[in-house]
């Protein structure tokens, strides 16, 4: 499957970006979905992450309550909404698809391409 991640850009502290992962070659509704996030000099880190059915959602504690992963199996897509959004969420943000967990980068078996988000202070 080959995953397509877009909507990164620049935008202020406090500001909103929805990202977006589309795929070809496999329909994304068998497969659990994520976004990682890495900035710079440092490790590739879990966002958040989304069940197949779209029913159970899981985020890392510095995003909870401000990112909202979904997913539109019809559309073969994966969106990340970001509001509030602070400087230390600068990185290039991943989609990611895997058979097997949500939460470890280690068990994603495709990649999309990343998307660079920054935020200014």
């Amino acid at each position: 499957v080959q995953l397509q991640a877009c909507g990164g850009g620049l935008v202020q502290a406090g500001g909103s970006l929805r990202l977006s992962c589309g795929a070809s070659g496999r329909t994304l509704s068998s497969l659990r979905m994520g976004w990682f996030r890495q900035a710079a000099g440092k490790e590739r880190a879990f966002v958040g992450g989304i069940s197949r059915s779209g029913g159970s959602t899981y985020y890392a504690d510095s995003v909870k309550g401000r990112f909202i992963i979904s997913r539109d199996n019809a559309k073969n897509t994966v969106l990340l909404q970001m509001n509030s959004l602070k400087p230390e969420d600068t990185g290039v943000y991943y989609c990611a698809a895997s058979t097997r967990a949500i939460m470890y980068a280690a068990e994603y078996e495709y990649w999309g391409q990343g998307t660079l988000v920054t935020v200014s202070s």
